[in-house]
């Protein structure tokens, strides 16, 4: 892969250094503002010693559950003076007069040490587990410090997130029917066994992220988008991506598009549709798009139509989220030399950086369930996949790098794939883009900016979860919603106009999707084809290489 024209005059180097440097120097050219901070936080401190708060957690908050945080006066002062400190230390920011990005980076970092230093995190601090501990008489702190230890030996000293004993992939996850049908260095072909007599004419190519296993595409029975396509009538292929380690450090982007140009074929082959659907997510999403952009380069006309969930292509809108306030050259520069000298970057590593984005949910909860209750973590299996995590060969993490410092998938002409200048508006098939409202991965805004690059008719479905939850949203979740509605300039003017629709987005995505697959036909009796024959059942062998 190539970029062209890449701008590095001015580009950002030493960005997070001069951040610091800017909120030191206007701390120090203001020390009044800290002044006011400090004489907030002790009369807030003072009120609650008198019981004349009326500092609360936030809604949601779920650290302050326990009853002793409003009944016993010591407990109420701690969670009051701790939330008044985080007020007083927010609005102490926020006077300082900075730029939105260097402000934004000093409250991200100042929330990750106070959430750390919360003090639920604490036994004495703790009510529940204080209890806890006089109900069992410490045997739960025997218990935590025993897990504790297992932690620092086998999860990188994070607390687990999940009780790995309970999963197993192929015995209670990624089980619906399918074969290997084709397997190459880079990936195992996967294809579904029909489960209608008659199938739409059309099939499905799934392209899962390389940086995670496949199955949370097939999860489990009821929980799987694979069964629930292939129920509706489809056929379905997905790709199972082989977890490279050091040996496949020169695996680049265009060895995986050239890939994916190779599972096209063999699925064209196999359905005898020249045409199929793409349906992809995150880093596969950046993926897909590089290949359907080679595709137009070569003006083939290969794909009905392009499904991207929780994928950014536009990089500029990540710029003031969380991941993006710190994602800034140096930053991402270093994390390619990481990967770079290893050879492949560690998806534990990524899992990490994703958990402090969000410590209170991601790290916290779980330091207090497993250490401090006592408790074994949940048996619960996205928590499963989600710590079932693959390599990155560094050629590929070093060529995404490359897209994300020069925005080079919505430039035309900066990125070139084999030799073809890619170009997304002459990518004229309809595409079906999903975000999720809460998504701290992919913010839904920079998803929605794809509707704007793409040559063809583009639909955007927002759901209201996160960004493993928006693709594993089955019917019969009363809790889930997708806002559907006309694509304008922005994000904010969809939001305003969208419809809020009750439920799944699945059957929402599969009447879409049958209204460009063509008449029914009869669903195949046999995997594979002559050319193509079963190589293995799912879910192939692939999958089950650990990290």
């Amino acid at each position: 892969m190539k970029i062209r024209n890449k701008d590095d005059d001015g580009a950002p180097h030493g960005e997070l250094t001069r951040s610091l440097f800017r909120f030191y120097g206007a701390a120090l050219s203001n020390p009044g503002a800290a002044t006011d901070a400090i004489s907030q936080i002790a009369r807030e401190i003072g009120k609650s010693l008198s019981g004349k708060s009326g500092v609360q957690p936030e809604k949601g908050d779920r650290r302050f559950q326990d009853s002793a945080w409003e009944s016993n006066p010591f407990y109420r002062t701690a969670m009051q003076g701790h939330l008044a400190m985080r007020a007083g230390i927010e609005g102490w920011i926020n006077a300082l007069d900075l730029s939105p990005k260097d402000e934004g980076r000093a409250s991200t970092a100042t929330s990750s040490i106070l959430d750390a230093v919360a003090p639920t995190n604490t036994l004495l601090g703790n009510p529940a587990a204080l209890k806890r501990t006089i109900e069992t008489g410490g045997e739960n702190l025997v218990t935590g410090a025993r897990q504790m230890l297992e932690d620092l030996q086998e999860n990188g000293g994070m607390p687990s997130m999940v009780d790995k004993s309970k999963f197993t992939v192929g015995k209670n996850l990624a089980l619906t029917p399918g074969n290997v049908v084709r397997r190459d260095p880079e990936y195992e072909l996967i294809q579904y066994a029909a489960q209608t007599e008659k199938v739409h004419g059309t099939p499905i190519l799934v392209v899962p992220p390389q940086i995670n296993k496949y199955y949370v595409w097939d999860l489990a029975p009821k929980r799987s988008i694979i069964e629930f396509l292939v129920s509706s009538g489809f056929q379905v292929f997905i790709v199972s991506w082989f977890n490279p380690d050091a040996k496949q450090a020169e695996w680049g982007l265009d060895g995986y598009v050239a890939a994916l140009e190779r599972a096209v074929d063999t699925v064209s082959a196999i359905s005898g549709s020249e045409q199929v659907h793409l349906a992809a997510a995150c880093s596969g999403g950046i993926t897909t798009a590089a290949l359907l952009g080679a595709y137009a380069a070569d003006s083939v006309d290969r794909v009905r139509s392009l499904t991207l969930m929780v994928t950014i292509l536009d990089t500029d809108e990540i710029a003031d989220t969380s991941m993006g306030l710190f994602a800034n050259l140096d930053t991402l520069e270093l994390a390619k030399a990481a990967s770079g000298s290893q050879g492949v970057l560690e998806g534990r590593d990524l899992a990490k950086v994703f958990a402090w984005l969000r410590p209170n949910e991601l790290i916290w909860s779980y330091w207090v369930n497993n250490y401090l209750m006592g408790e074994s973590p949940p048996a619960f299996d996205l928590l499963y996949w989600n710590t079932d995590v693959t390599r990155m060969t560094s050629g590929l993490h070093g060529d995404f790098v490359g897209i994300l410092e020069s925005n080079g998938l919505a430039r035309p002409g900066t990125v070139e794939i084999g030799g073809r200048s890619i170009d997304l508006s002459r990518v004229t098939c309809d595409a079906f883009v999903l975000g999720g409202e809460t998504d701290h991965i992919t913010p839904w805004e920079g998803c929605y900016r794809t509707t704007g690059l793409l040559g063809g008719k583009t639909d955007f479905v927002l759901t209201n979860s996160g960004h493993v939850q928006s693709i594993v949203s089955p019917p019969g979740n009363k809790k889930t919603a997708f806002y559907t509605g006309a694509t304008g300039d922005s994000p904010e003017t969809f939001k305003e106009s969208a419809k809020q629709n009750e439920g799944s987005w699945w059957p929402y995505w599969v009447k879409w999707l049958e209204k460009r697959s063509g008449k029914k036909t009869e669903a195949p009796k046999q995997p594979g084809s002559k050319e193509y024959p079963p190589l293995d059942e799912a879910p192939g062998t692939y999958v089950r290489i650990e990290a």
